[in-house]
């Protein structure tokens, strides 16, 4: 996957024109949409269903950055802690052989 992701990044100016190619596919689809039985008057727009889709998308990701920031997330060095105890319990043992 890491390869991949390094192969899109040194091809990113034809990444971005592919995507730019099949966003305008999709708005030329669109236009072809029989909105003669649309429901509603905001149906017969152009690209209307392109808008909402993308629309809904911005609000699904800010609600996600914003539920992941109130706390779900945790902070970025949490797995890098050392193995050792730093809980409170008395777990340590005595030196000089000694039972508790």
């Amino acid at each position: 996957m890491n390869k991949l992701i390094d192969s899109l990044r040194e091809r990113l100016p034809l990444v971005i024109k592919t995507c730019y190619g099949l966003l305008a596919l999709v708005l030329a689809y669109s236009l072809t949409v029989d909105t003669s039985h649309a429901h509603t008057s905001v149906e017969k727009l152009p690209f209307f269903w392109s808008f909402f889709g993308f629309g809904a998308a911005a609000v699904i990701i800010g609600v996600a950055r914003w539920f992941g920031h109130s706390g779900i997330m945790t902070r970025p060095d949490y797995y890098d802690r050392d193995a050792e105890c730093t809980c409170t319990c008395s777990t340590t043992q005595k030196s000089s052989g000694e039972h508790a």
